[in-house]
């Protein structure tokens, strides 16, 4: 069984903290630190490991927060200009990886009265982790400056520096507090967004797709100026990352974002589907058949996607949209096409026994359907 990540913040990753922080500190109280941070932790999940880790920080770093970052920092480990993550591990050289996490919530919760000292601080650390979920109380409490030193983090020399001023100001970052001012108005990190999305780094560009796809769920309306502005004279690598921020809008089949892709459309022609086996049992898979006859004379650029709409406890259904194929169907042109469909169980999602329909979606349009019965 593969370790889970909460073990990841465990007694020797303390323990290597207490090594780095003494290394640096010769009054910091190793053996206190230890105790204090392993003391319940196997009970805690892994957000609570975190805190947990951090209060026995705050409980043994001097008083001082200005003194307190500068031993943190001294603790770390070289930063690193790649994008390697693999390589964000702790060494004899100092701390990175998953130590720094506990870092970052210290200095999230006890410097925000010293937030000057509290983003230097912050700014080292996510060279060596991210302190993407750490920058997220002081864009609440301290809006104004905080936005102003992210502006200057635009043309820092780190990727991790740089994807932190895209990834810090995401409405909707999972795990993260959302930002309620940002999911309200996202125009404000729109400057941030516009530079990096052409940055030299694929990570940096990464964030801002996902950044923009946060702001679909809010503001679709954005997202399709943003893809009308520039997409038409986009280089690969921001296309690469449009297509990647319009995923949601997508699969919504909004019918301005699948304009700008040139997918907005209606088949020219007929279209089949069937799915097999009729009734399938818990865990199985289901196959489905798509048969593409064209009528036109012209090439069709078509994204092929269906719905699984998904029976819940107390027979109600919930529609899911799966990705299908991307293609270009020629004049005339008769194409089939087949997906293995998977229903495994996982522990994100549960079906129950019952009909569960199948729509075919062509370009964001539903063109046919069918569908199989789920057996206990």
């Amino acid at each position: 069984m593969a370790e889970a990540f909460k073990d990841w913040i465990g007694p020797e990753l303390i323990r290597t903290m207490a090594k780095h922080l003494r290394r640096v500190h010769q009054a910091f109280p190793r053996e206190r630190f230890v105790k204090a941070a392993t003391d319940g932790l196997a009970e805690l999940e892994l957000k609570a490991r975190v805190v947990h880790v951090a209060d026995a920080l705050a409980a043994t770093l001097p008083p001082s927060f200005s003194q307190a970052a500068k031993v943190l920092e001294q603790s770390l480990a070289p930063a690193r200009s790649d994008e390697d993550l693999s390589k964000l591990v702790p060494c004899d050289a100092g701390l990175a990886g998953w130590a720094v996490w506990p870092m970052t919530d210290y200095v999230a919760r006890y410097g925000i009265k010293q937030p000057k000292r509290a983003l230097r601080c912050l700014r080292a650390l996510t060279q060596r982790n991210t302190a993407e979920y750490a920058i997220r109380p002081f864009l609440i409490e301290h809006r104004e400056l905080t936005m102003a030193t992210l502006h200057d983090w635009l043309d820092d020399a780190s990727p991790h520096v740089r994807r932190l001023v895209s990834e810090g100001t995401r409405p909707r970052l999972p795990w993260g507090i959302q930002l309620k001012h940002l999911m309200a108005d996202p125009t404000p990190a729109f400057t941030f967004l516009q530079q990096l999305q052409d940055d030299d780094s694929e990570y940096v560009r990464r964030s801002v797709a996902n950044h923009l796809n946060d702001i679909a769920k809010d503001h679709p309306e954005h997202v399709a100026d943003w893809l009308e502005r520039y997409l038409p004279d986009a280089s690969a690598e921001r296309r690469a990352m449009l297509r990647h921020a319009s995923r949601t809008l997508i699969k919504r089949g909004d019918r301005r974002v699948l304009k700008a892709w040139g997918l907005a459309k209606s088949l020219r022609g007929e279209v089949s589907l069937s799915v097999s086996p009729k009734q399938v049992g818990q865990g199985g898979s289901v196959t489905l058949c798509v048969a593409l006859q064209s009528s036109a004379k012209k090439a069709q650029p078509l994204m092929v996607d269906y719905v699984v709409h998904h029976v819940k406890k107390g027979g109600t259904t919930n529609a899911k949209t799966w990705k299908g194929w991307q293609l270009t169907l020629q004049p005339l042109e008769h194409r089939e096409l087949q997906k293995k469909h998977s229903l495994k169980i996982v522990t994100t999602r549960r079906d129950y026994p019952g009909w569960h329909a199948v729509d075919l979606m062509i370009n964001g349009k539903v063109v046919a359907g069918a569908g199989f019965d789920l057996a206990t």
